[in-house]
């Protein structure tokens, strides 16, 4: 299911009918859902009882797996005999397909990546380079790493491609949604007017605010993830961003 996180439990209660019993359902949804903050496995096993669910992720910029340029990816499932038969299927002469049993890191590492991507991009649109973004990206690792664990993922999978992978791809192109709004953001524009001017779905501007709560209510410290909200939902400049993520008490770097 290659559908945004805010449709689809509605598209998954109407498909819900014409699935075969036990068809294996993949979801590819890099998002959480507002208000239960539900993964979509677990949307997907509240509206599809009975059915393994999988999730497709990576670092996987769809214009380039349409072009058949070389990519990896894993998929994600509990069932081991389910995940071989995906990989089987999933594979091609352009496309390396890992399996991993661990479902909420892999769907978590695909949430934070978003969010994290939209402070890449405005410390981008505020016209820094590679340090920045090296910085962003590696802390932002960090906080994708501590969520992940805290809600009973395994800190490999973020070092993997569903998470490190992901990450470096989303944050280094202005092919992700999620770090052109960042980029445009740090060049000054409204969010509104990004998001009028945009055809498709940047899903970390929805989920930052899901993810935040999900790391308050695990006790988890999200510094980044918390100026991108203070962005997006609270109306702070990228400046006013930048400015508290520098000015934080100095401490050891940890995970």
């Amino acid at each position: 299911m290659a559908v945004p996180s805010h449709g689809f439990r509605n598209v998954a209660q109407q498909a819900a009918p014409f699935m075969s019993a036990k068809v294996p359902i993949v979801s590819l949804a890099k998002g959480l859902e507002r208000g239960t903050l539900s993964r979509m496995s677990q949307v997907v096993d509240d509206v599809m009882p009975g059915h393994p669910v999988a999730v497709l992720t990576g670092p996987n910029l769809a214009s380039e797996i349409a072009l058949g340029q070389p990519a990896a990816c894993v998929v994600a499932v509990n069932d081991a005999d389910v995940a071989v038969q995906l990989q089987s299927i999933l594979s091609s002469a352009t496309l390396r397909v890992y399996t991993n049993s661990d479902v909420v890191g892999c769907e978590i590492a695909g949430v934070v990546k978003n969010v994290i991507a939209i402070a890449a991009g405005m410390a981008s649109g505020m016209g820094f380079g590679e340090n920045s973004r090296a910085t962003l990206i590696t802390r932002g690792l960090a906080e994708m790493t501590r969520l992940a664990m805290a809600m009973g993922g395994n800190a490999p999978t973020l070092s993997g491609l569903a998470g490190m992978g992901d990450l470096i791809a989303t944050c280094s192109s202005m092919k992700s949604r999620n770090t052109t709004v960042g980029v445009r953001l740090g060049q000054g524009e409204s969010l509104d007017d990004i998001l009028a001017s945009m055809s498709m779905v940047a899903e970390g501007v929805k989920s930052s605010p899901s993810v935040l709560e999900l790391a308050i209510r695990h006790s988890v410290d999200m510094p980044i993830t918390e100026q991108v909200v203070a962005v997006c939902r609270d109306g702070a400049t990228a400046k006013e961003a930048l400015t508290a993520l520098m000015s934080r008490t100095s401490k050891s770097e940890t995970i």
